[in-house]
């Protein structure tokens, strides 16, 4: 595939951007409306690189439908695993306390897939990585919910904030935890020939 110095991100994901910004890869935001909703009997791995598949194909499709120039887009989700079930965001405080509680003093799965897609071919990725939390206290859950942080996060947790204090090992791609696996992301873009590296430029939505 020839060469590009740009691709489409189909997720408004603040980690994900500042992730490809960290390693220079110029990029767009597209915005995309994907059900995030598991099928009857769908295994966690089965449905988080269903919805990075799907992200990225109705990125492809808001691309052409925008007439943008034909680049490759990226689609990504972002899973918490724990005893087999999906912990999603949190519905209110009670819930966030019950997720925090389940992870306190176990390991957990952070399952984050990533699909690379354009006209004529698409390729897909799952990171798994198993996060051990230190038991945590009932006044260390109320704090954290306090300060806002757990709201709209997979697992009422953010490695990457408040909640880093709580991991006491990790076994797999931390940036995979924060939202993007980094690894897996440039395996798809060495396919599509998308470089990494590069002076990042401003960076509009469409």
């Amino acid at each position: 595939m020839a060469a590009t110095s740009h691709l489409y991100l189909a997720s408004r994901s603040p980690r994900r951007r500042e992730l490809l910004n960290q390693i220079g890869v110029n990029h767009s935001v597209l915005q995309v409306d994907v059900p995030e909703m598991p099928l009857a009997g769908e295994r966690p791995e089965e449905y988080v690189q269903r919805l990075a598949q799907e992200k990225s194909l109705a990125g492809v499709t808001v691309m052409q439908a925008l007439g943008l120039p034909e680049l490759p887009v990226l689609g990504a989700d972002t899973i918490v695993v724990c005893d087999g079930a999906i912990l999603e965001k949190p519905q209110d405080k009670a819930h966030a306390r019950e997720m925090l509680k389940q992870l306190s003093g176990r390991t957990h799965q952070v399952m984050t897939a990533v699909a690379l897609t354009n006209r004529e071919a698409s390729h897909s990725r799952l990171s798994v990585t198993e996060v051990e939390f230190r038991p945590l206290s009932d006044d260390e859950i109320n704090d954290y919910w306090v300060s806002g942080e757990p709201c709209d996060k997979a697992g009422a947790y953010a490695i990457q904030g408040l909640g880093a204090v709580f991991v006491s090992s990790l076994r797999g791609s931390y940036s995979g935890v924060v939202g993007l696996p980094i690894e897996a992301t440039v395996e798809l873009m060495q396919i599509f020939g998308v470089p990494w590296w590069q002076p990042v430029k401003d960076q509009l939505d469409e």
